[in-house]
């Protein structure tokens, strides 16, 4: 039998909460398959850990981390802790350091999904967007030079290196093959003269090695704008790491809203665990009332199945969120509903104990 150890770092706000809810979904379904376990250990990082510590981890966090065959994130920032040190000393840390360069984002709206769009078909929203996870815009490599004077001058460069791009375009490339789908680059090219042009020209390259994937290629400012026009245009994506962040939570908004929104910070080649998360952010507001939806985080436990092999139950966990969504009995308020987090993890459960027998 196949055992799996988690990581979990719940983190701030409602991230315990949802979380709570994922592991409860991920241990019936292992012991309703008989073909793997799997063991989950807490780690209390975070902002308080951070109110208390002076530091979001421990200093051999990421060695502890590196034991584990997956982590499962829920939710980082809290007030009183400036968004530069929580997301930096925390998300940004685990990604960059276990080399989680590809970060995959499923915009895809499911039956019984709330949809702001007027009268457009849900088959017509189904996308994956590829991220790039560990450079870029976000490679936190700038300056500050004269603080605080007239001629304060700040500096903030993103870092875009052959290997990390051809990278992660390649892997949209097979993405798009194996799956027989078109693959959507976007840049900023018209503007961002030598990073979006060096990008843009590693896209053309590799082009030629897949003659049969069938390729586009937008400006960031015309792909938001058909993402919410004529979102049927994009199957694969592949974006830059700072356009990837914002055009994924512009296609949550399309797709049922936040609560449904789910990432996968993936290190391909396994050498380090993969880190999986509900995107949404902690929501201090309604920490601790048991209000907050556990789809999202549901959601991400789905990828983690599909991530080991195991695809049949990852499916399943996508089955059941679309057949809760359309019966619309038990749902969280942000959905229209009255149920409470807790009871929104049960029904999935419930349904689990119907399809896997």
């Amino acid at each position: 039998m196949k055992h799996y150890k988690v990581a979990v770092i719940a983190g701030d706000g409602v991230g315990p909460e949802v979380l709570a809810e994922g592991m409860k979904v991920l241990r019936r379904i292992a012991e309703l398959s008989g073909t793997f376990a799997v063991d989950f250990i807490e780690f209390p990082w975070g902002c308080e850990y951070y109110l208390k510590h002076g530091k979001m981890m421990d200093e051999d966090g990421m060695e502890k981390l590196k034991q584990f065959d997956a982590i499962y994130l829920g939710a980082v920032g809290y007030p009183g802790v400036p968004d530069h040190v929580s997301l930096g000393d925390l998300l940004l840390k685990i990604r960059r350091g276990f080399d989680q360069y590809v970060n995959l984002r499923p915009i895809q709206l499911l039956a019984g999904a709330p949809c702001p769009l007027k009268d457009i078909p849900r088959e017509e929203i189904d996308m994956l967007v590829v991220r790039e996870n560990s450079e870029g815009e976000y490679a936190n490599v700038g300056a500050r030079l004269y603080q605080g004077k007239p001629e304060e001058v700040v500096l903030q460069t993103g870092v875009f290196s052959r290997k990390g791009t051809e990278r992660i375009i390649r892997y949209a490339y097979e993405l798009a093959r194996k799956n027989k789908k078109t693959l959507t680059s976007i840049s900023k090219g018209n503007a961002l003269g030598y990073s979006m042009v060096f990008w843009d020209e590693i896209f053309a390259e590799i082009s030629k090695e897949y003659p049969d994937v069938e390729i586009h290629s937008y400006l960031v400012d015309a792909a938001s704008m058909f993402f919410v026009k004529d979102p049927k245009r994009f199957q694969i994506v592949v974006t830059s790491n700072l356009f990837g962040d914002i055009l994924t939570d512009l296609g949550a908004a399309i797709a049922g809203g936040m609560g449904l929104a789910a990432g996968a910070n993936i290190n391909p080649e396994r050498n380090y665990p993969s880190m999986f998360e509900p995107i949404h952010g902690s929501a201090p507001d309604i920490a601790g009332k048991g209000l907050a939806n556990p789809l999202a985080a549901i959601w991400s436990i789905s990828q983690m199945l599909d991530f080991w092999g195991q695809e049949t139950f990852g499916k399943t966990i996508l089955e059941i969120i679309e057949q809760i969504l359309v019966e619309k009995r038990i749902l969280t308020p942000d959905l229209g509903g009255q149920a409470g987090t807790a009871a929104v993890g049960n029904e999935v459960v419930r349904l689990l104990e119907q399809k896997i027998k």
